[in-house]
């Protein structure tokens, strides 16, 4: 096999693999795309040739972008780096890719006696602390989150958070808008 064609059996089998890992059959995905069952089926067996009329609403019914589709693997894309950036009482390491859907990081917070300011944005954010205690503002609602808990909130509700009695340690997940919030304020 020549490089193109080992990427199209990749594409292929992503392909059918999204599909089935969402759980959609061929009249379900053909449903959401505008596109026969009979396309679908053919284009993930290479019996049809991939073309952007067929890969745009596949890779918009799979929730996924079209260079996913094509990226060819490699294992200098597996270990992330970290590198820990600092701005006063917090540290943050990326644990995650910077072009991926959502964003993975590690905090580190030190104690503040000043009360947060609380920001909102568009989705949702989940954390995890790994060492020392947390304390998450919800609007008027405050919510002390120990080591081994975990926490997924709307963040259209005004949030903030804060380290009580010492520094903590958490693994923060957020799609993009979260991001924006939360690394670069």
């Amino acid at each position: 096999m020549n490089a193109v064609s080992d990427i199209e059996v990749l594409a292929r089998s992503r392909l059918r693999s999204l599909r089935t890992t969402l759980g959609y059959s061929l009249d379900e995905l053909a449903e959401r795309t505008n596109l026969s069952p009979s396309t679908i089926s053919r284009v993930e067996t290479g019996k049809r040739t991939l073309s952007l009329d067929v890969l745009v609403p596949l890779a918009q019914a799979l929730q996924v972008s079209l260079d996913v589709l094509f990226e060819v693997p490699s294992d200098e894309d597996v270990v992330i780096r970290p590198v820990a950036h600092s701005d006063g009482a917090r540290t943050t390491w990326p644990l995650s890719r910077p072009d991926g859907r959502t964003v993975a990081i590690k905090m580190r917070l030190e104690p503040s006696e000043a009360r947060p300011a609380q920001r909102v944005h568009p989705g949702h954010d989940w954390l995890l602390v790994l060492e020392g205690r947390l304390r998450l503002w919800l609007g008027e609602r405050r919510i002390d989150v120990e080591a081994g808990e975990a926490a997924e909130f709307a963040t259209m509700v005004p949030h903030a958070f804060t380290a009580l009695g010492g520094p903590v340690e958490l693994i923060m997940v957020f799609d993009r808008e979260g991001q924006r919030a939360h690394v670069h304020q």
